[in-house]
């Protein structure tokens, strides 16, 4: 008789208080990178390494983090932390304290963990079905597991991360921003260039052109130009990689069946209707608008919430990055054409911008999950494991509302916002202001054609409108030293020496923003 093989849960005591733990973690990297870089990065590879490092020490307890399965929780607990509490949570905070609405914080903060938890929940039901197969690509959640296959085999991988998280500390404290160097070793070297080259033009803009280009809304119109060509690249994808796929599909047995779909879907518009309208009374939206456009305010909250994370997860999916900017942004621009008034637009475009990170990192995990779990031959321990798995990433994303309810204070009073955020706001206000609008279809121009002469997998538009958002130019000059190193490391030693940055990058990443976050954000340790 065949033994039946019993997955590792995420409520075992010490699955659980290392989640926890690697949920703030994640959530300081996620609050850092998003409003010190205006990027995030994936941290599951973090997690999953310091689950490696723990087992490798003398006791007995810490033993079961050998197993992958459990590895697979802690980088689920993570990373659903890091995008959860940056890019669902308190980016959409950030917009309502730019408006000067300190009012709508709360209600701002309530429905976007609210709209992310609904986002978790969808992927939940979506994964291995015709819409969103398993074994579609998802790179991210490839490259996660073939690492944590590796790294299970060579265990100086994680002695590498710490090494890489002490270094990070140590060069962070000495005013040099690590974090940006791991992310550079990781990411995409094209956009990170880009990246690079628009922190450079932002923080020596003075000097080049003799006044700050942030004056005339260069970075927040070429941010709109490339994002709306983002969003037609990643249509364009779609429906090539459909076509690609039918053929493909009419063999492969799906986990979840059609009336799986009709039901996410029709759960999934039910919930977000119901929390758009929970939001909109919260925020007051009523006393601004006649009951028709407020009923309509909803309705198509709702709408713009479930269209936009189908668009993010099916770009995660197939390209392994996610246009959640422009998918809020194209939403936010339709609700100007709605004629909705400004509060309402900030609701609009944080609710929006809730939906679709948190899905598509969760589509990441739960491929990895996939992998090691065999591809889904052992159909009931696969369900079980992806059960197990979604209560790890519910985890991560509790902690990660806790924590932008405990410091969204701190990073707003200092002004630290996600850069995006200002392209939302400055748009909000170019409704009213013709001059605004002005300067933001000018300089959408050059955005798009950047945007569209990179192409969907490098997102050159993007990432250089984000580096002219911020004026940081130490983190420019580190972007493009780290990509020159990376470039001479991957010369010599081919796919071995990428590897090895992977590790030491996410190493980088966790000390330089934990260091960040206690010296800069706090003020400890500070004369």
């Amino acid at each position: 008789m065949e033994k039946v093989r019993k997955h590792p849960s995420a409520f075992e005591p010490g699955v659980f208080v290392l989640n926890v733990i690697m949920a703030i973690l994640g959530s300081i990297i996620g609050l850092e990178l998003i409003t010190r870089l205006g990027i995030t990065t994936n941290t599951s590879i973090i997690g999953a390494l310091i689950a490696i490092l723990l087992a490798r020490l003398p006791a007995k307890a810490l033993k079961s983090f050998l197993d992958l399965n459990r590895q697979n929780l802690v980088q689920t607990a993570i990373s659903g932390a890091t995008f959860g509490a940056a890019n669902a949570i308190f980016l959409p905070v950030g917009v309502t304290w730019l408006l000067g609405r300190q009012d709508l914080l709360i209600p701002m903060w309530i429905g976007a963990t609210l709209a992310a938890i609904i986002d978790m929940t969808m992927i939940y039901w979506l994964f291995d079905t015709r819409i969103f197969p398993a074994k579609n690509p998802w790179p991210p959640g490839i490259a996660t597991a073939e690492t944590l296959i590796a790294a299970a085999k060579k265990g100086k991988r994680a002695l590498l991360l710490l090494y890489g998280m002490i270094a990070g500390g140590i060069v962070r404290y000495l005013g040099i921003p690590a974090d940006i160097a791991g992310v550079a070793w990781i990411g995409n070297m094209w956009a990170l260039a880009m990246f690079g080259i628009g922190l450079i033009v932002r923080g020596y803009s003075k000097q080049l052109f003799g006044t700050d280009v942030n004056k005339y809304y260069v970075p927040h119109g070429i941010m709109i130009g490339a994002g709306l060509v983002a969003l037609i690249q990643i249509i364009l994808i779609i429906s090539k990689k459909r076509r690609a796929l039918k053929e493909e599909e009419a063999t492969y047995e799906f986990t979840r069946s059609e009336e799986d779909i009709k039901s996410a879907l029709t759960k999934g518009f039910t919930f977000y209707t119901v929390v758009a309208l929970i939001l909109a009374l919260l925020g007051g939206l009523y006393s601004g608008m006649s009951i028709g456009m407020f009923i309509w305010w909803f309705l198509f909250a709702a709408i713009a919430a479930l269209v936009s994370e189908l668009i993010v997860g099916l770009s995660a999916m197939h390209a392994g990055w996610f246009p959640a900017f422009a998918t809020a942004l194209i939403f936010l621009i339709l609700g100007i054409l709605m004629r909705f008034p400004a509060p309402a637009l900030g609701l609009l475009v944080g609710f929006t911008a809730a939906t679709g990170p948190a899905f598509a990192d969760m589509g990441y995990d739960l491929k990895t999950g996939w992998i090691i779990r065999g591809e889904g031959k052992d159909i009931k321990f696969e369900m079980e494991g992806r059960r197990q798995q979604y209560f790890a990433e519910i985890t991560g994303l509790i902690v990660a509302t806790t924590m932008v309810a405990l410091f969204a204070k701190t990073y707003l009073a200092q002004d630290l916002v996600p850069p995006v955020d200002r392209v939302y706001v400055a748009t909000i206000k170019a409704g009213a202001n013709p001059e605004i609008a002005k300067y933001l279809l000018l300089w959408a121009i050059p955005g798009a054609i950047v945007q569209a002469i990179g192409g969907p997998d490098r997102q050159l538009g993007i990432l250089f409108a984000t580096g002219l958002l911020i004026n940081y130019p130490i983190a420019g000059i580190t972007v493009l030293v780290a990509l020159a190193i990376r470039w001479a490391v991957v010369q010599k030693y081919k796919e071995e020496g990428q590897n090895i940055l992977y590790v030491l990058g996410a190493g980088l990443i966790a000390g330089s923003t934990l260091v960040s976050f206690f010296t800069s954000t706090l003020k400890l340790g500070k004369k």
